[in-house]
């Protein structure tokens, strides 16, 4: 590969092979960016070609990258965020208070305690446009797809500025009908699927179980809940997603899990993005230890 050659790298090339790189799958990659499966490996045959290199070998449906494709992963990666970084800039002006903010969070959370703050903000600042996206990984934000993330787990790498916005207290509960009807050697469970397997809430709730059956999963919080009211079994639940109906089963149950504010440090003190921040931790700043709002009938 000579050096004239290598001006002719396409960055849509590079763009989709790093979706193939980071989902694994033509399909996966597809749904990431909106385009069909064949287009991905277009793509990524053109960039093998440009480069003279074999980046993937397939499995299957799925892919293994190469010694040298994972190379051009890791710079296709840094690549990715600082376009991303400029692009955010061109959506904020760099002196005034309007641009385009998007923010992951997951959506139970989001529901019950962004709404208030976010709608607050805007009407004083009526120039800065939200987009939601209910997200419980760090995916989104790792792919420059979120500007602004809150998570249940602090990330570990990566350029961010993090805040510790408050603690969630998750515990265990019922419908009163339910607690004096199914003795708890019968009781039955109600869990999230397959998916949060690993998160501490479900290993405290397989431990509470003891072997008795995990009969409803869903990664819905609002039907966990649902089925909880309609004597549907035992439900583990955060104190924000707790309905007026549901009675707390006493014992030692309760799960503590740290609630953080993370943003990409190069775009943190942005206007539009800073107002949201400093509005979202306002909002979790004036009543930490009130009770928090409640999922309503």
């Amino acid at each position: 590969m000579n050096g004239r050659k290598f001006t002719k790298l396409d960055w849509d090339d590079l763009r989709h092979f790093l979706a193939l790189a980071q989902s694994g799958t033509f399909l996966g990659a597809a749904k990431q960016l909106g385009v069909e499966h064949a287009t991905i490996s277009r793509r990524v045959s053109s960039l093998e070609a440009t480069l003279e290199r074999k980046l993937i070998d397939r499995r299957g449906r799925r892919i293994i990258l190469t010694l040298e494709g994972e190379k051009v992963a890791k710079h296709a990666a840094v690549i990715a965020l600082q376009t991303a970084a400029v692009e955010q800039i061109g959506r904020s002006s760099a002196t005034e208070v309007r641009g385009h903010v998007r923010i992951s969070a997951p959506p139970a959370l989001s529901s019950a305690l962004l709404a208030k703050p976010i709608v607050t903000m805007r009407r004083d600042h009526p120039g800065v446009q939200i987009t939601l996206v209910g997200e419980k990984r760090f995916t989104s934000l790792n792919r420059r797809e979120a500007d602004i993330a809150i998570r249940l787990s602090r990330p570990e790498d990566g350029d961010y500025s993090i805040t510790k916005l408050q603690e969630l207290t998750f515990d265990l509960f019922a419908s009163k009908r339910y607690l004096e009807t199914v003795t708890p050697s019968e009781w039955t469970f109600i869990g999230y699927d397959e998916a949060m397997n690993s998160s501490p809430q479900q290993l405290r709730l397989n431990e509470v179980a003891a072997g008795r059956q995990i009969a409803l999963r869903s990664s819905v919080l609002e039907f966990q809940v649902a089925a909880a009211r309609l004597d549907g079994g035992v439900v583990m639940l955060p104190d924000f997603a707790v309905p007026f109906d549901l009675q707390r089963i006493e014992g030692e149950h309760a799960l503590v899990r740290e609630l953080w504010l993370v943003v990409h440090s190069e775009i943190k003190d942005l206007p539009s993005v800073r107002v949201v921040l400093d509005a979202l931790k306002n909002a979790f700043k004036k009543k930490p230890h009130a009770d928090p709002p409640r999922l309503s009938e």
